[in-house]
């Protein structure tokens, strides 16, 4: 059975929408195709799809509801929206990082941002990022700041080693 939620993203691809969806389910555990429309003769004046071409796909990314709608080239992802993927480990960092940034846009790598071969924007973040800049301790937090600002993909070890000292 579908997830049923309040708030679903939906995002615009130009024809990638299940290769979009195949992409991302292959990366994430626990993720799966739902369910895929497609478009029909009706509308076809307004959206000028064939019939038969791939509409929306429902997807779940680790039981996060998504849909992936082909709507054409009217519309393109910026850095505006992102999606935060949540890691406990270099390993996990490293594991989404590498996945997603394959065939991606490597100008748009800094600070642990990267984006993926779409076009979507994803921030791969360490537990440890926020917890070590929100210390109270000023000086500490902006050796975190620093040593992030200076990275790629993060590494916790690096924040970790800044944030000591």
């Amino acid at each position: 059975m579908p997830v049923v939620q309040k708030i679903t993203p939906c995002l615009w691809f130009d024809g990638q929408a299940q290769e979009a969806a195949e992409f991302y389910t292959a990366i994430f555990k626990n993720s799966k195709i739902v369910k895929i429309a497609r478009y029909g003769d009706a509308g076809h004046g307004v959206h000028g799809m064939l019939a038969g071409t791939v509409m929306v796909v429902a997807f779940e990314l680790d039981g996060q509801a998504f849909t992936a709608l082909n709507g054409g080239p009217m519309f393109t992802f910026t850095e505006a929206i992102s999606f935060q993927v949540d890691c406990e480990t270099q390993e996990d960092v490293d594991y989404y990082w590498n996945k997603l940034s394959k065939g991606g846009d490597e100008r748009a790598q800094q600070c642990g941002w990267l984006k993926d071969k779409f076009g979507v924007s994803w921030q791969v973040v360490p537990r440890a990022l926020p917890e070590m800049m929100s210390d109270p301790d000023s000086v500490r937090s902006g050796r975190v700041m620093e040593a992030m600002l200076q990275m790629k993909k993060i590494d916790i070890d690096g924040l970790k080693r800044a944030y000591a000292g």
